[in-house]
């Protein structure tokens, strides 16, 4: 019998995707004596946001979250952990000696699989991390970044005549096999297509899949996500291709913004005849608390309970008539490479159950739908939506020029807040790229590494002032301060290797956090009242609103104030500095006047919507 792993993304991927990363401590430990008996290939449990989330958040330890996970699953299920290579969590690289430590630390903490991946698909970038987990026993799961050529303009019958071409594709089967075998050569274990914005139809990843089985013998990982409709049927092509393993989530996590619900993926893997080797008993043990944890989550996150799908369990359910049909259609589909009746039939299954829609935006767009929202929200705050799609026509040439970097976090982002700032200044009478981030000027000057198509000198040099690729230089790295707490009786902020990496890796997050916690063990040793006393702190009172706010366009964190009150502004003066989705935002006031209150401090969290800023004319 045909044997399929699944690694189950629930606590990391899952919850990232859906629930902003906002599960606590108490509610994964009400699902894992389940995970114990359930018997998966692999648990995605770490990595990507969970570490800052957890602090920032949650005021819990990441490392305790992997070493509790650990202690209650043991070697039933690898725990796996995502890495961005030699940027580990953030975007810019770290020492070896840094790299070294997260990777022997992570391993023996209970990581068993290190999904490796950068988001320019650098060799370079990829190496140290790949030496360093197999060195220390982990196992090394190199990703290749799926991502897809620019939709550039239609060429005028005109310029046809005079030769004009739109460039030649970039990111074809072939590419993609190529990144695989390098990454093969530099000691992978094993190979996920890693798409993470849910692009790849099912012909495509039919496709490749054949391709790398013929050309490495490696098992294979398809990992991808539902927003624009390809998902599901896209791991029913990857099964029917000879995928090794799949990527999926527990039933009242999976769909969406998310990975294929498992539960889905098992029906039509059990009339194939092909064995999952997971125990469905115990992940109906586990929905039966993720059923709750749901509703927890969407009302302290969201604030409201968001539609959930029908309940199913294919142990104690029968599978609907409808779905039956719509499951024979898709393996007659899928055997005769039938993609379009394939896609068809996959999209029904999860409308029958209540999944989310495809995001038609998205799959039309063929750009990650937070590249979209960031844009967005963005223009919404400058009052600026109107030129929305003069940005989106921009993403191709901007996205080109800067070396066609894949559509990845963080290069998405990157990109897509270039394209406004150029429609912007397209709109305003300047020229093209007079206003640009320092992240896109980073990427440019190449600190984030070799991009797929080399960067023009010329263009490098308006950008950068630089003609030549220059790499970022680790050799100035400087640790981190390690500060004696006063308000902690002495305590180092950070007590041990462990704490050292979290203040390297989240610098500013982990520093509140390790203060917070210092201090509370400091005083959790003094009497009550004394306690009371230090804590007594008076509440801020605000002045009633008179005048214009500037609001967050987003929830994030406050980076940086820039004004205070009495100060004198300008229309589109910056105000304060936010950090969200890992990038940095200028958040600028929309008129002029006097600031008359200013609502946050450095370092503290937001939503979206919030008044950060009072301006008064």
């Amino acid at each position: 019998m045909k044997m399929l792993k699944i690694r189950d993304l629930t606590m990391r991927d899952g919850q990232q995707s859906s629930f902003a990363t906002r599960m606590t401590q108490a509610q994964i430990d009400r699902c894992l004596p389940f995970y114990k008996e359930a018997n998966f290939y692999a648990l995605e449990v770490w990595g990507g946001a969970v570490p800052d989330s957890t602090m920032r958040y949650l005021n819990e330890n990441p490392w305790t979250r992997l070493e509790t996970i650990y202690r209650a699953v043991g070697s039933v299920s690898k725990l796996t952990a995502l890495s961005r290579g030699r940027n580990l969590f953030g975007y810019a690289p770290y020492t070896d000696e840094i790299i070294k430590g997260f990777c022997r630390n992570a391993i023996e903490s209970g990581v068993g699989i290190m999904r490796i991946f950068d988001c320019l698909n650098d060799m370079e970038n990829v190496k140290s991390t790949i030496k360093y987990v197999k060195k220390y026993g982990g196992i090394a799961d190199c990703a290749v970044c799926y991502t897809v050529d620019p939709k550039y303009p239609e060429i005028g019958f005109w310029d046809k005549l005079r030769g004009k071409k739109n460039p030649a594709p970039v990111f074809t089967d072939e590419y993609f096999v190529e990144k695989a075998r390098q990454l093969a050569a530099l000691g992978a274990d094993m190979i996920s297509i890693k798409d993470m914005s849910g692009l790849i139809p099912p012909h495509r990843v039919s496709s490749l899949i054949r391709k790398l089985k013929q050309t490495i013998s490696l098992p294979i990982d398809f990992h991808t996500h539902c927003t624009p409709g390809y998902g599901l049927a896209s791991v029913y092509a990857a099964i029917a291709a000879g995928a090794d393993i799949v990527d999926t989530n527990c039933w009242w996590f999976g769909g969406g913004t998310g990975a294929p619900a498992l539960e889905l993926v098992y029906i039509f893997c059990r009339k194939l005849g092909i064995e999952l080797g997971v125990n469905m008993n115990a992940v109906s043990k586990i929905n039966e608390q993720l059923r709750t944890i749901r509703t927890e989550l969407n009302l302290s996150v969201f604030g409201e309970e968001k539609a959930s799908p029908k309940a199913f369990d294919p142990i104690t359910d029968k599978v609907p008539d409808e779905v039956d049909k719509l499951l024979d259609r898709a393996i007659t589909a899928v055997q005769n490479d039938d993609f379009d009746t394939l896609l068809y039939a996959a999209q029904a299954i999860e409308a029958y159950f209540g999944f989310p829609a495809p995001n038609r935006l998205v799959q039309e767009a063929e750009i990650p739908g937070g590249m979209y929202s960031n844009m967005v929200a963005q223009l919404k705050q400058l009052k600026a939506e109107e030129i929305l799609p003069r940005a989106m026509e921009l993403i191709p040439s901007v996205r080109l020029s800067a070396g066609l970097p894949p559509l990845v976090t963080p290069t998405s982002q990157i990109v897509g807040a270039q394209a406004v700032s150029c429609a912007l200044d397209e709109k305003a009478g300047r020229p093209m790229y007079t206003t640009k981030s320092s992240q896109f000027v980073s990427l440019v000057k190449g600190e984030y590494g070799h991009t797929p198509v080399e960067v023009s000198p010329d263009f490098r040099f308006k950008i950068c002032g630089v003609r030549e690729e220059t790499p970022y230089d680790t050799s100035h790295y400087q640790m981190q301060p390690n500060p004696e707490l006063e308000q902690a009786g002495g305590a180092k902020l950070a007590a041990d290797e462990k704490e050292v990496l979290l203040l390297e890796l989240f610098p500013a997050v982990a520093t509140t956090f390790l203060a917070n916690q210092k201090t509370a063990a400091y005083h959790a040793e003094k009497k009550a009242e004394e306690v009371a006393a230090a804590e007594a702190v008076p509440k801020k009172e605000w002045l009633p609103i008179i005048g214009t706010t500037v609001n967050a366009p987003l929830p994030g964190r406050v980076l940086a104030v820039r004004v205070k009150a009495g100060d004198k502004v300008e229309a589109r003066q910056e105000v304060i500095v936010l950090e969200a989705m890992k990038m940095e935002n200028s958040i600028s006031a929309e008129c002029s006047g006097t600031v008359r209150q200013v609502f946050v401090e450095a370092g503290e969290s937001v939503l979206a919507d919030v008044p950060i800023v009072e301006i008064v004319s």
